[in-house]
């Protein structure tokens, strides 16, 4: 009885470490561009290459924080230091932007991408697999962690507004206080249960991850097709989404009126996501997170493929909608499935690189190819297209992706 209770007190702090990072997220992919044209009078260009930096620098940081969070297992080296970066995300656009600005608006540009991609784009991987190792560790539901992630978008949705009205930079200082309780619960509040280690870190651990190991994974059938799945279905989710608010309108007499119904769709699906993450690791347990990854892509396709063939707005809502579903499925399949999947020594390394670096090469292909086809053709037979390749990936996958080890994944209990 004693244990169980230590375990369930352990657990509360993860939900509070995925709020306060996934704030930062939020805050950030969803008001810099805004602060950049107003505040930083950065043109579309400049403003771009922000974003661009972000995405290509992640390359580079992704492969490197997966092979030392591989290394360093449970310590707590890597994520504290990417906490205590995001604690100056404050006063870096206070005071320090202003220095490159001042140089010019590339110099500003590029740091900007260069620091932002070190917090975000590649630091996510880390929070991300730190936690999903801690639940293993624990003995809870990652899936019940990251509900706070999915709290930490609506509540920056909700404010996030509000305090960019009030003052534009206090969108900023807001993160930086969120990151400084991050900090926190990495330091004093997210306890590791050492004592089942091995769950978080597979049973040989007699000798220490070497480079050998590390370049095993690129041997591996399973790893690439993995990461073909990513590439086929979550790149064409992203590259779907990116430009959806501007098809979404024409079923709309005014550009107002479209935005305001998309802002509440939005915050219904976010609220969907939420709600779902609480049953989910439970349904994930009884289908197998490989399955639940082959559901995600066949809710996808339908749902990229029916806004192609879309009748009315009525229908389209419905449809987006879906990705409240979408989502809580994705997250947690895929955490238990690389851990039931792989080498759990090689976890971090197996998810930077499959969900994130591979995700991000083909996003950049897809962005462009999405963005001329959307001219030359229209959304919705861009969108069939799209939808076309998500369901060819998820069949290829669904006959070839390896089975899980159930009990490796954390889907059942270990027997005694």
């Amino acid at each position: 009885m004693s244990s169980d209770v230590k375990q369930k007190k352990d657990f509360w702090g993860f939900p509070v470490t995925h709020f306060s990072y996934f704030f930062t997220w939020a805050i950030v992919f969803g008001y810099l561009t805004l602060w950049l044209e107003q505040q930083a009078h950065f043109n579309g260009v400049e403003a771009g290459l922000v974003f661009s930096m972000m995405s290509g620098l992640s390359l580079l940081f992704q492969p490197i924080f997966g092979i030392v969070s591989d290394r360093l297992v449970m310590r707590k080296d890597l994520v504290i230091a990417i906490a205590v970066g995001m604690i100056l995300v404050g006063p870096y656009f206070q005071w320090v932007f202003n220095i490159f600005l001042g140089i010019n608006a590339t110099a500003a540009a590029l740091v900007t991408g260069l620091y932002l991609s070190f917090i975000l784009n590649g630091g996510v991987a880390v929070i991300e697999q730190y936690v999903q190792r801690a639940s293993l560790t624990n003995k809870f539901e990652y899936g019940h962690s990251r509900m706070g992630g999915s709290l930490a978008g609506a509540v920056a949705s909700l404010i996030g507004g509000r305090l960019f009205l009030w003052s534009p930079n206090s969108i900023f200082w807001a993160c930086t206080i969120s990151a400084i309780i991050l900090t926190c619960c990495f330091v004093f509040s997210d306890k590791i249960h050492m004592e089942n280690i091995e769950a978080a870190s597979g049973k040989d651990t007699s000798a220490k991850l070497d480079w050998k190991q590390i370049a095993s994974i690129f041997k591996l059938r399973n790893f690439w097709i993995l990461s073909l799945f990513y590439m086929g279905t979550s790149a064409v989710y992203d590259t779907f989404d990116q430009q959806f608010i501007i098809f979404f309108k024409t079923f709309f007499d005014t550009a107002s009126s479209g935005t305001i119904a998309y802002s509440y769709m939005i915050s219904a699906q976010t609220a969907i996501e939420f709600l779902l993450m609480i049953p989910m690791p439970w349904l994930i347990n009884k289908i197998g997170s490989r399955n639940g990854l082959i559901i995600y892509g066949v809710v996808l396709a339908i749902r990229i493929i029916g806004s192609a063939l879309v009748p009315n707005v009525a229908f389209i809502i419905f449809l987006r909608l879906l990705a409240g579903v979408e989502m809580p499925l994705l997250l947690v399949s895929i955490m238990k499935y690389i851990a039931g999947a792989f080498d759990l020594r090689l976890y971090a390394t197996v998810y930077a690189l499959s969900s994130n670096f591979a995700k991000q090469i083909a996003l950049f292909f897809f962005s462009s190819f999405a963005g001329k086809l959307y001219d030359q053709i229209g959304f919705q037979h861009t969108y069939l297209i799209l939808g076309i390749i998500v369901a060819v990936v998820t069949v290829i996958c669904a006959l070839t992706l390896t089975k899980e080890d159930p009990v490796q994944a954390g889907e059942v209990k270990e027997a005694n």
